[in-house]
């Protein structure tokens, strides 16, 4: 807010114009231009006046000049101030009441038919990109809180058995487990009964410690069924598996246009295919319990390769529930308003799926 201070209203308005144009064009802008842009708060300047507020504002550290060309482009800073002047002040335009109609429709109409966290993250990732220009990011939240919805055993052959685990988020997990030794479909029945009326609503890691007590517990011939359950659950999570969380990317090739070097670009494509690095970049940045989209420009602090590139996201949520993170990476030449909009609808997609299932 300081910073804020310190800048008059007029090189505000000077400097919201030259990011518009850099954003707009690419191209570093000049006194000339900003002063011949029509229907803008610095028309009415001189060019003269223009050219001695830009040297202020590149002192103050908001604009610098890449060359000798005598135009200027906006720093780090200046993109920062510009997006908290678009989230505050008199009239923001960071609402969602300002996307325009046709992006809602385009966003609602994606999503017809659609059920399950799985799916709606995948499809949101792909619409990101294709609103914002950037690349389109969506993860689930963690695991590790996630509850038990419910189990399912099905023998495939001779100590061979797949198992499905539903949770309460919606997240399906099956897998073809190889068991030390065979079980007849009716274990395999009374297994998944005993999980199902047992854990269901319990938090998925929990189930293995309890099942750990309940075998030490029992010396009988309950033990027998105990013995059955716990090969049956430690091999569907395995303990040495961490909770992982699905990551769905696109529109990874919208960086190629990028402004960065060959070398760059090839670090940045790459920390895009290690899913991991995105989980703990959002994670880092983004707090589930935020109520509105945040603007990260600072993103080489967490992945050095990501320099340049800017993060617009938010949690996704279906009420008070967390359900993962959605965001755009992109240049900082990106449109703020509109992403940064349709970040925030698409974060309530859940809720407006829930409602429509309703009616």
């Amino acid at each position: 807010m300081a910073e804020r201070e310190k800048v008059t209203a007029r090189q505000r308005a000077i400097l919201t114009a030259i990011i518009e144009s850099y954003i707009e064009t690419g191209e570093p802008v000049g006194s000339g231009t900003i002063a011949r842009l029509p229907h803008s708060d610095v028309t009415a300047m001189s060019s003269a006046t223009v050219r001695n507020e830009m040297a202020e504002l590149a002192e103050a550290g908001l604009l610098e000049q890449p060359h000798t060309s005598a135009g200027r482009i906006p720093t780090a800073r200046a993109f920062r101030m510009y997006v908290e002047q678009l989230s505050g002040g008199a009239n923001p335009r960071i609402d969602v009441a300002r996307l325009p109609v046709s992006s809602r429709r385009q966003i609602d109409s994606s999503f017809i038919g659609l059920a399950g966290t799985q799916a709606v993250l995948e499809r949101t990732s792909h619409v990101l990109a294709t609103l914002s220009s950037g690349v389109g990011v969506a993860i689930a939240a963690a695991a590790e809180g996630d509850l038990l919805e419910h189990v399912h055993f099905s023998r495939l052959a001779p100590a061979r058995v797949l198992a499905v685990v539903v949770t309460r988020s919606g997240m399906v997990h099956d897998r073809v487990l190889a068991l030390d030794r065979d079980l007849t479909l009716s274990e395999l029945e009374t297994a998944t009964n005993f999980l199902n009326e047992h854990f269901r609503g319990w938090n998925v890691e929990q189930v293995r410690t309890e099942l750990a007590h309940m075998v030490e517990r029992e010396r009988s011939e309950y033990q027998r069924l105990l013995n059955a359950v716990q090969q049956l659950w430690l091999k569907t999570v395995p303990e040495s598996e961490a909770p992982q969380q699905p990551v769905y990317v696109e529109g990874v090739a919208n960086l190629i246009g990028a402004n960065v070097d060959t070398e760059q670009l090839r670090e940045m494509l790459a920390a895009l295919e290690a899913k991991q690095r995105l989980v703990d970049l959002l994670n880092a940045y983004i707090d589930a319990h935020q109520e509105s989209v945040r603007v990260i420009f600072d993103l080489e602090e967490q992945a050095p390769e990501m320099a340049g590139l800017v993060l617009i996201a938010a949690p996704a949520r279906m009420g008070d529930e967390n359900r993962g993170t959605i965001g755009v990476i992109g240049s900082k030449r990106m449109d703020y308003e509109n992403t940064m909009n349709a970040v925030s609808y698409l974060s309530r997609v859940f809720d407006r799926i829930a409602l429509h299932s309703k009616e």
